[in-house]
C-alpha cells in the first residue's frame, strides 16, 4: 500500500505496483549520479516525477524534469536518464 513511500533510493531499483491487460505502472528509484541504461518502451510513456531531479536523455536530447514535472514519450525511441538528486518516478504505460 505505501510501497512509494517504503522504496529505499538506492543505486536502481525498479518495482512493478501495477498491472493490468492493458497497462502497467513501474516505480523506479534512482540514486544521485546513478543510471537507468539505454532501453526502449515497448508503449507511449507518461513519466511522473514525484521527488528529485533527473537528466532524461532522448534520442541524444536532454530534457531535465524535476519533482512533479511530467513528460510523455512514443515507444520504441532510445532513451536512458541519470539522477542529478536522488529520486523517484513512476512511469505509466
Amino acid at each position: 500500500m505505501d510501497t512509494i513511500i517504503k522504496t529505499a533510493i538506492k543505486g536502481l531499483n525498479v518495482v512493478k505496483i501495477f498491472k493490468s491487460e492493458s497497462t502497467e505502472t513501474l516505480l523506479i528509484s534512482l540514486e544521485k549520479e546513478h543510471l537507468l541504461a539505454t532501453h526502449v518502451s515497448p508503449k507511449k510513456t507518461l513519466l511522473v516525477l514525484l521527488e528529485g531531479n533527473i537528466d532524461f536523455y532522448l534520442e541524444k536530447k536532454l530534457i531535465n524534469i524535476v519533482k512533479y514535472q511530467t513528460y510523455t514519450f512514443d515507444r520504441n525511441i532510445e532513451h536512458y536518464v541519470k539522477a542529478n538528486e536522488d529520486s523517484k518516478f513512476l512511469i505509466i504505460r
